[in-house]
């Protein structure tokens, strides 16, 4: 058994224990909050008897071997530094790092302890996602991808309304490229790899976060285009288009529904049936690695590719965040 902890209580940490504990190869032993009554409210849910609100005793608590990271984007860098240098392996929740050069330390530092680092990129880990890899070749030669992902978010009323909630803080690394945008873009990557070109735009709000953008990869003779937004709800699909069909994918993040429309022919639907928790995928896939071993897995060269590409997005749109300064 795998003994987990967790760095903090929200949905998404409450979430991924499910999705560990669902493999069985799991086992929850500790869980960290900066409010020790959150630390206790979920490990009393979860039967879970140790719980700590000072990172450094977490770090060196023996009986862990791996900490689930799901913290504000800034705080990824120094919390997974702190677990690795103390020899536990690490699952972070994407985005990595706050930029290019954190991910490159951290993953630096990783190899150096003999440690696992994992970005939980849970979409590319999904079955329908490797069956979207497997139908390309139907598609014939690719011309246009249209990859969308546009939610409004449930703390934009508190930024209208003069508050300064995370999610619109760059002090914590946020903004809709970093929350929103990596699912089309990780998406994207996955399948082609490293563009030719980028081009991308973006409205900031007064905060200094994008509250929207666009951004265009190019690989040679076909383009990809993304959407993303935090502060409007998109109802359209997904598309990959290629000159003899297209693949249709509803709910880009967890491909949800995929259907294949030859050029000549009838539609039909393709998708596979999925786990009802899409982050048992990545849970697995980290158990797989640990018990190999494989500190020096294919998900490293991902993680800087994707990071590369995010710092770059930033820097064409002006987004500056606190991380980079340092």
């Amino acid at each position: 058994m795998i003994k987990l902890a967790t760095i903090g209580t929200n949905w998404i940490t409450e979430k991924f224990i499910d999705a560990a504990l669902q493999t069985k190869q799991y086992q929850l032993t500790a869980i960290y909050s900066r409010d020790i009554d959150k630390a206790n409210e979920l490990a009393k849910k979860y039967q879970v008897n140790t719980v700590f609100d000072k990172l450094t005793e977490l770090a060196q608590y023996a009986n862990v071997d791996v900490v689930y990271i799901a913290s504000p984007n800034s705080l990824h860098f120094e919390q997974a530094k702190l677990m690795l240098e103390n020899n536990k392996d690490v699952i972070c929740e994407k985005p990595l790092t706050s930029n290019l050069m954190e991910t490159q330390t951290l993953i630096n530092i990783a190899k150096q302890h003999k440690k696992l680092i994992f970005e939980a990129l849970k979409t590319v880990y999904l079955p329908n996602y490797q069956l979207i890899r497997d139908y390309l070749p139907k598609l014939g030669k690719i011309r246009k991808a249209l990859l969308n992902y546009c939610q409004y978010s449930s703390r934009y009323e508190s930024y209208l309304n003069g508050n300064n909630p995370n999610t619109f803080n760059p002090t914590f690394s946020n903004g809709s490229i970093m929350d929103i945008g990596v699912y089309p873009l990780n998406f994207g990557l996955g399948l082609w790899g490293y563009p030719n070109k980028i081009n991308a735009s973006a409205i900031k709000l007064e905060s200094g976060v994008d509250a929207h953008g666009s951004v265009l990869l190019n690989y040679g003779d076909f383009d990809v285009i993304i959407w993303h937004s935090k502060v409007s709800n998109s109802y359209l699909p997904s598309e990959i288009q290629g000159e003899n069909g297209s693949l249709i994918i509803e709910n880009l993040a967890t491909c949800e529904r995929i259907i294949y429309q030859p050029r000549i022919g009838e539609k039909k639907e393709i998708t596979l049936t999925q786990h009802n928790n899409d982050m048992y995928y990545e849970a697995e896939e980290f158990a797989k690695l640990y018990q190999q071993r494989n500190v020096d897995h294919n998900g490293l060269a991902y993680s800087i590719l994707s990071s590369t590409i995010l710092t770059e997005i930033r820097k064409q749109t002006s987004v500056v965040f606190p991380a980079d300064q340092h």
